[in-house]
């Protein structure tokens, strides 16, 4: 989990910084440096994510792929 995954599942569900640290267990300031890339997404911050927001592994690869693919870019009409 990196700190794109982080910033998607939070603006996935419509939840503020403070929102998404309340629900995940953690301070507000830790997610707001791990989205700026100031803080490592911690194997301790992953599982409060993972079990809050009820993720498995193959849901998280699931996100990945869908971040990666929205970096390229949407491909232009024809």
């Amino acid at each position: 989990m990196n700190k794109d995954m982080i910033k998607f599942i939070r603006k996935s569900y419509n939840m503020t910084q403070r929102d998404f640290a309340r629900i995940v267990s953690c301070s507000f300031s830790l997610i707001a440096l791990v989205e700026v890339g100031k803080r490592r997404v911690t194997s301790d911050l992953e599982n409060k994510v993972k079990v809050a927001f009820d993720l498995d592994d193959q849901q998280l690869q699931s996100i990945s792929t869908l971040i990666t693919e929205f970096s390229k870019g949407v491909p232009p009409f024809m």
